[in-house]
C-alpha cells in the first residue's frame, strides 16, 4: 500500500469551489515560462540525464543553503563526492526541511515524471534513487521530453551580451524527439528564446570584470569600443542581433536604480579616457551616471523594438566571501538586501515615459517591505496602450513560497489589477522547476475560491474561473505576443 502523503490531487485546494477552479480551469493550461536560467546547451543536445541527481540537485542553491544549515558537509554539497552520495546526503535533509517551500516543492518534482509519492527521507532514499533513474533511462527524459510532458509552450532562457547565441540557433534548427508515443502530452516543440541581459556592463567599479566584458563585446560586436557612443553603437548591434534571433525580452539585475541618467561632456571625455588608458589606477569617477546613462539608452532600444524589459531590484549577492572565492557566484549566499528603492524608480522610469520610450516592463521586488511600492509604481505608468503595460512582477527568489505568492497576488490585488497579470516564472536553473507553475496555480486557485466562498468574490465560477485562465496562462500569451 503506497503511503498516503499531503502532495494529492487536492494538495493546497482548501474548499470545493478551489477544487473545482484549480481542476476546471487551471490544471490543464500549456505553461509559458518566460524568464529563467536553463542552459540553451542542454536544450540543444537534449541528451537524457544520466541520474537524478544530475537533473535535480546539481547547482540548486536552495538545496545547497538548506543543507549546509543542517551541518552537511561541503564535499556532498558541491564537492567531488559521488552523485548517489550527493542523493543520499539530500534525501536525509528533507524530513526536516518542514515549512520551507523545498519541502513542498522537493515532493511534486519527486511525483512528477518519477511518481514518487512517499516522503523521501534517509530510509527510502536508496530505492527512490534507483527507481528515479530507472525512469529517466526507461523514458528518455531529456530537456525535451520535460518540456513536452509539462506542456511548456515557450521558455525564455537568460543570455549574455556578447553570447553568440550557437544554441538557440541549432534549437530553432534541428528537429526535436518524436515522443508522441510516450504516453505524455506531446504538443508542439516549446518556442525558446533568449534574453538579453546585460549586468556586466554595469560593473565598471570592477575594472577587472568590467574591460574583461568590454573586450568580449569589442569581438562580439566587430566595434572598437573608444567612447560612450561606440559603447551604444557595440550594444545595439548585439541588441539587432538578438531580436534577429527571436529575442524579445530583456533582464537586469540590480541592487536599486541608478539615481542619474546623463553623463555631460566631461564625464563622457573622462570615460573615453578611461578606455584607452585602462591600466591606470583611477577608477571612473562616477560610476552611478555611467551605469544609469547607459541602462536609459539600452531602454530607449528595447522600446524601439517593441521588447519587454525587466527588473529585479533588491538581492545583496555573493555575502560569503570565502564560498565565493572557492566556488564563484550563485552557490546559495545571497539574501535579501534593504535599499530604498521608490524615488529611484520612480525618476527612472518617469525619465522614459514622459518622451514615450517606456517599454513593457515587469518590476519585481526581492525585499518584502516593497511590495506594495512596486504594485503602485507599476499602476503610475500604464498608459492605455495595452492591458497590465506595467508589470509588479511575480514573487520571486526568496518570496517564491505559499506565503509570498499569496502576498503578492494580494497587494497587486488591492494597489492595482490582478486580471492583468502575466502569471508565474520558474526563474530556476533546473529543467525539474516547472511543478512551481502547479504550486502557483494551486495557490491562486484557493485564493480566489476563498474569497468566492466568504462572499468576498461573486460565487460565479465561470467568471472567475476566467480570470484564473488569463493569470495562468492567457495573459502571457498576450503579453510576449506568442
Amino acid at each position: 500500500m503506497k503511503q498516503q502523503t499531503i502532495f494529492n490531487e487536492d494538495f493546497l485546494l482548501q474548499n470545493k469551489t478551489a477544487v473545482q477552479l484549480y481542476h476546471q480551469y487551471a490544471a490543464d493550461l500549456p505553461i509559458i515560462d518566460y524568464h529563467n536560467h536553463l542552459s540553451p546547451q542542454a536544450i540543444a543536445d537534449d541528451k537524457v540525464f544520466e541520474n537524478i541527481t544530475q537533473v535535480w540537485l546539481g547547482g540548486d542553491h536552495y538545496k545547497w543553503r538548506a543543507m549546509r544549515a543542517l551541518g552537511v558537509d561541503e564535499k556532498f554539497i558541491s564537492g567531488n563526492t559521488s552523485d548517489k552520495e550527493k542523493f543520499l546526503a539530500w534525501a536525509t535533509c528533507v524530513p526536516n526541511t518542514v515549512r520551507n517551500p523545498l519541502f513542498h516543492w522537493s515532493h511534486l518534482e519527486l511525483k512528477k515524471i518519477f511518481g514518487v509519492e512517499e516522503y523521501l527521507n534517509e530510509h527510502n532514499a536508496t530505492e527512490i534513487f534507483e527507481r528515479c533513474n530507472s525512469i529517466l533511462k526507461e523514458k528518455k527524459v531529456s530537456p525535451q521530453f520535460i518540456f513536452n510532458y509539462f506542456k511548456v509552450e515557450m521558455c525564455g532562457t537568460t543570455d549574455d551580451p556578447c553570447d553568440n547565441l550557437e544554441f538557440h540557433r541549432t534549437i530553432r534548427t534541428t528537429n526535436k524527439k518524436d515522443i508522441t508515443n510516450s504516453g505524455i502530452y506531446a504538443g508542439v516543440s516549446p518556442q525558446i528564446f533568449p534574453s538579453f541581459r546585460p549586468d556586466k556592463a554595469f560593473n565598471i567599479e570592477n575594472k577587472i570584470a568590467f574591460f574583461q566584458f568590454i573586450d568580449a563585446l569589442e569581438i562580439a560586436s566587430n566595434q572598437k569600443i573608444t567612447s560612450f557612443e561606440t559603447l551604444l553603437s557595440a550594444f545595439e548591434k548585439r541588441i539587432d542581433f538578438f531580436h534577429q534571433n527571436g529575442c524579445r525580452v530583456s533582464d537586469h539585475g540590480l541592487t536599486t536604480m541608478p539615481t542619474k541618467f546623463e553623463m555631460n561632456t566631461a564625464l563622457r571625455n573622462n570615460f573615453s579616457t578611461f578606455l584607452i588608458d585602462r591600466h591606470h589606477s583611477k577608477s571612473f569617477p562616477d560610476a552611478d551616471a555611467f551605469v544609469g546613462t547607459l541602462l536609459q539608452a539600452l531602454c530607449k532600444m528595447y522600446h524601439a523594438r517593441d521588447w519587454v524589459q525587466q527588473f529585479h531590484l533588491g538581492a545583496i549577492r555573493n555575502n560569503n566571501t570565502r564560498l565565493t572565492t572557492r566556488m564563484g557566484s550563485d552557490v546559495g549566499v545571497d539574501s535579501v538586501g534593504d535599499w530604498s528603492q521608490a524615488v529611484n524608480l520612480s525618476r527612472f522610469l518617469d525619465a522614459l515615459d514622459v518622451n514615450d520610450e517606456l517599454a513593457k516592463t515587469i518590476l519585481y521586488n526581492l525585499n518584502p517591505a516593497d511590495n506594495e511600492l512596486m504594485a503602485t509604481m507599476a499602476a503610475n505608468f500604464n498608459d492605455g496602450t495595452r492591458a497590465g503595460k506595467i508589470q509588479y512582477g511575480a514573487a520571486w527568489w526568496f518570496l517564491d513560497q505559499k506565503d509570498g505568492i499569496e502576498k503578492q497576488l494580494n497587494d497587486l490585488s488591492n494597489m492595482g489589477i490582478v486580471s492583468t497579470f502575466v502569471g508565474m516564472t520558474t526563474d530556476s536553473r533546473s529543467f525539474l522547476s516547472y511543478p512551481r507553475h502547479e504550486y502557483f496555480r494551486r495557490i491562486l486557485c484557493n485564493l480566489f475560491a476563498t474569497d468566492m466562498e466568504n462572499g468576498l468574490l461573486p460565487n460565479d465560477e465561470k467568471w472567475m474561473g476566467e480570470i484564473i485562465r488569463n493569470i495562468s496562462y492567457f495573459n502571457a500569451k498576450k503579453y510576449f505576443a506568442l
